[in-house]
């Protein structure tokens, strides 16, 4: 399964979560890219977190790169990332090159990914778009993408979804308790 393959099909996951912290604050969070190591790291599942991050800039703007491991259930990522999309506030957008080593072995998967962040006070939107990816692994190729996408993405979604809440939780931390 490889581009052509996902002609015609809309492989995106699309999650929101309330949040009572200012835009601002969310997309400074988002923004620092060292920071990133606690929301998407240390507070998640050692199956589904950020292991490590090297970025050029501490602070994410548009052209800003990085790369970055990362834990799945499937394995183990290596991923480049680059922001193209940056608007203090409002919104934050970044493509990510990975690649992911199977755990169970076999050729590693190639897949490129957009993830987009859009904020506003009193939510914050996060979509996960694969937009390529090389081929799926071992007994999956056997499997219609009809069948085994739903599957897939839903599974994909549990785990983003944890991600975007420790992203929310991490800026409601940083703002005072009103009195």
């Amino acid at each position: 399964m490889g581009k052509d393959a996902l002609r015609g099909k809309r492989v995106e996951i699309r999650l929101e979560e309330a949040c009572t912290a200012p835009a601002e604050v969310v997309y400074d969070v988002l923004a620092d890219l060292p920071g990133h190591m606690d929301w998407a790291g240390e507070r998640l599942t050692d199956n589904f977190r950020l292991l490590s991050i090297e970025p050029t800039e501490a602070r994410a703007r548009v052209g800003v790169e990085w790369t970055s491991t990362g834990a799945d259930p499937g394995g183990r990522f290596t991923d480049r990332s680059v922001v193209t999309e940056a608007e203090p506030g409002r919104l934050l957008e970044f493509v990510t090159e990975a690649r992911l080593e199977p755990k169970k072995g076999g050729d590693p998967i190639a897949m490129t990914v957009v993830h987009r962040y859009e904020i506003a006070d009193g939510r914050v939107a996060y979509t996960w778009r694969l937009t390529n990816v090389s081929h799926l692994p071992g007994v999956m190729r056997a499997m219609v993408w009809p069948v085994l996408g739903p599957m897939l993405l839903k599974m994909s979604s549990s785990y983003s979804k944890k991600g975007l809440r420790s992203l929310v939780a991490t800026a409601e931390e940083r703002v005072p308790m009103s009195k």
